[in-house]
């Protein structure tokens, strides 16, 4: 079965977009993995394709509808995988982190839904168990680029996708550290020179430079990766 994603969005012309291109489109265009969009608003009920309201309250800015999102959701639902995961793309949901994408991408797809405006009506979210996940810590337009951000963590996991296999075993993040530095030709570059080390054809020297380079990079630029590290 291949794994398949579905977008709810209000704007289906961004898709595949980058998704289309490089590895992830080659995959998607040979079938190893699906895309599927709907368009949110072909489930208003005005001749207008209405999607959003006032909010209760007061305040700016307009609110996605319960009843359309749900419609939507539903319709999506109905033809996806049986276990397939329902996420709303939000600032305020849980961080995605590494683990989270691989228990996506070991799953049977995922659906995503897109927010504008200022969100969704909370019911919707609520009435339909949805896993609220953010990509970072900053505010966006809507909730599409977080998307494609979701799909491409994923899609390059699955099988066949990336040629070599072992290249996600020294990812940032596959350990738990941040990767250690690469270099390849010429050999001098602006008076920087490619790390002796490397060149020595010694690899269990090579392997202990990585390491060494990995716990210093995490250690300085992620203390939060390095005490969490060292905890193990």
């Amino acid at each position: 079965m291949r794994w398949k994603a579905t977008v709810l969005t209000l704007f289906p012309e961004m898709y595949p977009g980058p998704l289309g291109l490089s590895l992830a489109g080659k995959a998607l265009a040979e079938g190893a993995w699906e895309l599927e969009t709907i368009d949110i608003r072909d489930f208003a009920q005005d001749k207008h394709r209405s999607v959003d309201d006032t909010p209760a309250g007061g305040g700016p800015g307009m609110v996605m509808r319960a009843d359309i999102g749900a419609a939507a959701i539903d319709a999506a639902r109905k033809n996806a995988p049986a276990g397939t995961a329902t996420i709303y793309l939000s600032p305020r949901g849980t961080p995605l982190t590494q683990a989270g994408v691989e228990m996506l991408a070991h799953g049977p797809g995922v659906i995503l839904l897109c927010g504008r405006f200022e969100g969704i009506d909370q019911r919707v979210l609520d009435a339909r168990e949805i896993e609220e996940v953010s990509i970072g810590d900053y505010v966006l337009s809507g909730g599409d680029l977080a998307a494609h951000v979701v799909m491409d963590a994923c899609v390059r996991l699955l099988p066949g996708v990336v040629g070599n296999a072992g290249t996600h075993d020294e990812e940032s993040f596959a350990s738990g550290l941040l990767e250690y530095p690469h270099y390849t030709r010429p050999r001098e570059f602006e008076g920087h020179i490619i790390p002796e080390v490397l060149l020595s054809g010694d690899h269990e020297k090579i392997a202990q430079w990585r390491r060494e380079q990995a716990e210093a990079l995490t250690r300085t630029r992620r203390p939060d990766l390095w005490e969490k590290w060292n905890r193990r």
